[in-house]
């Protein structure tokens, strides 16, 4: 799987850090049903970790994020995760989950991240933090590498979702605007869901 079967035609990429199982099925069910995207858990600690588990057993590709180490690779490929993403580009961290067979999202905030990690064979990028970098960003930086795919992650709600994608970000991630009562709806409405 890639992240263009993923995520292609997809513009939500769903964080659900720190969210116990009970909620995180819930997001991750809604999600799955609006057609509009998929879910990543953060693997920051074994909660998480069993999250991701259990989500992943119920059929639903889902991600590991907050992957910061070859380790990290290897806790999300044996509970069932479908890609991975980090905060940052490691090229040991790309070079770990595609060799695990699971396409790599590392984030990046600077042309010279994006050189990189497009030279590291991850087409699909994380523009982190995008709240901070704004759409102009990704305007931008769509000009010198036009196939690169952005998923504009940070900072990112249904006020100002659409911005990204009129931008040029080929999905958003986010993470708290949807774990708040009425935030997901609110979103998948602004995403046409």
């Amino acid at each position: 799987m890639t992240f263009d079967d993923l995520l292609g035609g997809r513009p939500l990429m769903a964080i659900l850090r720190g969210v116990p199982l009970a909620r995180a099925a819930e997001l991750a069910a809604a999600v799955r049903a609006s057609g509009l995207g998929v879910v990543e858990v953060p693997i920051q600690t074994a909660e998480a970790v069993d999250v991701l588990r259990d989500l992943a057993s119920r059929g639903t590709p889902v991600g590991a994020g907050t992957v910061r180490s070859p380790a990290d690779v290897a806790v999300a490929a044996a509970v069932g995760a479908a890609f991975t993403v980090a905060p940052g580009f490691d090229a040991e961290v790309a070079a770990a989950s595609h060799a695990a067979g699971l396409p790599h999202l590392p984030g990046v905030a600077t042309a010279t991240d994006v050189h990189h990690a497009l030279h590291a064979g991850c087409g699909w990028l994380k523009a982190f933090p995008a709240g901070s970098l704004g759409p102009g960003w990704l305007r931008e930086l769509r000009g010198p590498f036009p196939e690169a795919r952005f998923v504009a992650t940070g900072g990112i709600d249904a006020t100002n979702a659409r911005a990204f994608l009129d931008a040029g970000a080929a999905a958003v991630g986010v993470g708290t605007a949807i774990t708040r009562p009425g935030g997901l709806e609110a979103l998948l409405a602004a995403l046409g869901g």
